[in-house]
């Protein structure tokens, strides 16, 4: 008698190996590995932190060529972290490895989601190294850019050490989560800085853009508004700012994903739209990383302390 057509039918995928995600190594471009929401956040955050660079890049050439041109022999810095080529290197090294991941070509000659997710952590990570060596060098550690870029790449690559985990939904809510509780923490600092007598009074904004920046906002005002009323709208523009930015760091953290990614890119895209466009430069990563919020599925919890 004929074995039954059942006992015939053998799996031919069951033979070859699969990665934590249950991708056959074969599969090269499975639709679950391009297709998952954590590496499209992966990727989001990854175009937010090029164009953090790309409006950076003037300002960075100009502070890189400025310490070549005056040569500054600064005992504080090692002669490593004064180099301009050294800063040269490490922006230039950013962008490309950014658009690596913006057009990932060697896609097609990793095999296996696994093997592709240690090439996008090392690529991230790589970018992380280089971020921590614009975050100390002469050119631009006062920088608030490369701090912002540096917190934003430490969270991608920590999302893309975890992308295998087969909790997908779980991983986009703790990475949400971790997404609100850093920007929580810039928020405050930045509040907690701006907690003095000149700007709740308005003193420091006011000079700052209000008497001379050439920009739209305020050259509206001077334009249209007399000087003491410029003078009184500077006061008020200080406090929301400080107010906004200490509310938002005390609670964003705990607020539900989506309605924080909503105050948070509003918040964000707000300082740079009323105050100065090249703002964007440190809030574009931060912009794309708050995005975070919209991927998680209703109903899904995060761990929190």
């Amino acid at each position: 008698m004929a074995p039954s057509a059942r006992a015939m039918n053998v799996s031919t995928t069951t033979d070859k190996p699969t990665d934590s995600l249950g991708n056959s190594a074969g599969n090269l471009l499975s639709r679950e590995a391009l297709m998952s929401r954590p590496l499209a956040m992966h990727w989001l955050v990854c175009l937010g932190l090029f164009l953090s660079l790309v409006w950076k890049k003037k300002f960075f050439q100009t502070a890189s060529n400025w310490i070549e041109w005056v040569q500054i022999a600064d005992p504080f810095f090692p002669a490593f972290f004064r180099s301009p080529d050294v800063a040269r290197i490490s922006f230039i090294g950013i962008a490309v490895l950014l658009l690596s991941m913006l057009a990932p070509f060697w896609l097609f000659v990793v095999p296996g989601e696994t093997y592709r997710r240690y090439v996008r952590t090392a690529i991230t990570a790589t970018v992380l190294a280089f971020a921590t060596i614009l975050c100390v060098h002469q050119a631009s550690y006062n920088d608030m850019t490369f701090t912002t870029i540096w917190w934003t790449a430490l969270w991608a690559t920590w999302l893309s050490s975890q992308s295998g985990r087969a909790d997908q939904d779980k991983l986009v809510c703790d990475a949400a989560w971790l997404s609100r509780a850093i920007l929580s923490m810039i928020l405050l600092g930045g509040a907690v800085g701006k907690l003095t007598a000149e700007y709740w009074s308005g003193e420091a904004l006011y000079y700052i853009y209000f008497t001379h920046r050439d920009f739209w906002v305020f050259n509206w005002l001077r334009t249209n508004l007399d000087p003491t009323t410029v003078r009184d709208i500077a006061t008020y523009y200080s406090r929301v700012v400080v107010i906004v930015e200490l509310v938002g760091g005390l609670i964003l953290w705990r607020m539900p994903p989506k309605l924080a990614a909503l105050f948070a890119i509003g918040t964000l895209a707000s300082i740079a739209l009323f105050s100065n466009f090249l703002l964007f430069s440190v809030l574009s990563c931060l912009i794309a990383m708050a995005a975070s919020g919209f991927f998680v599925k209703k109903g899904v919890s995060a761990v929190e302390p």
